[in-house]
């Protein structure tokens, strides 16, 4: 074996790995009152912290929320929407707000420098993918939110963060789906551009 067999040995398929990105999409939909479990969830967070990251700046912070901390989004949500949306869009959301599973909530940390905030940015985003492609692979489906609630510093109170030091990249759903929707994406000869 050549040194560069050795190196771009993989212990999976090209075709497994394209499969699971594939299969992945984002589930609306969780079988109420099954929790997955901590350890996986820390696990996927594990796979999720090796996303490329210009310059090793590792910007992410995972906050699991608990009960209590779910609670405390869901009321805030109610109260902006009650605001901006009235009572009757406020309280639908307040009912299937509180029937998601899983919450965990990604953070950036804050920069002034322009160009490393968007690589940080894409850096957060590259991980969600990583945390979310984990739990397919474990039987868990994902739903990742980042609605206005996700800009609201009390929201980011109630996850922990420092809203001076960190903004949220997004709100992550998990738990178990009751169905896998499926997706479409254009013809992929729309989107290659061959400059020789």
């Amino acid at each position: 074996m050549t040194d560069r067999q050795a190196m771009s040995e993989s212990p999976v398929s090209p075709v497994d790995v394209a499969t699971l990105i594939k299969g992945r999409r984002t589930v609306d939909h969780f079988v109420a009152g099954e929790v997955p479990p901590r350890e996986t969830i820390i696990a996927a967070i594990d796979a999720a912290r090796w996303a490329p990251n210009h310059h090793l700046t590792q910007p992410w912070r995972f906050s699991l929320l608990g009960p209590k901390a779910q609670q405390a989004v869901v009321a805030l949500n109610t109260g902006l929407l009650q605001a901006s949306r009235g009572a009757e869009v406020a309280e639908a959301k307040r009912e299937r707000w509180s029937q998601m599973p899983g919450w965990l909530v990604v953070t950036c940390e804050k920069t002034n420098e322009t160009q490393r905030a968007a690589e940080d940015y894409a850096a957060c985003a590259c991980a969600i993918q990583n945390l979310s492609l984990y739990l397919h692979a474990a039987g868990i489906g994902t739903k990742w939110a980042s609605g206005a609630i996700t800009r609201e510093p009390d929201f980011l109170e109630i996850a922990g963060a420092d809203p001076a030091r960190e903004y949220a990249v997004g709100l992550i759903w998990y738990g178990y789906p009751k169905r896998r929707p499926r997706s479409q994406r254009v013809a992929l000869e729309t989107i290659i551009r061959k400059c020789e």
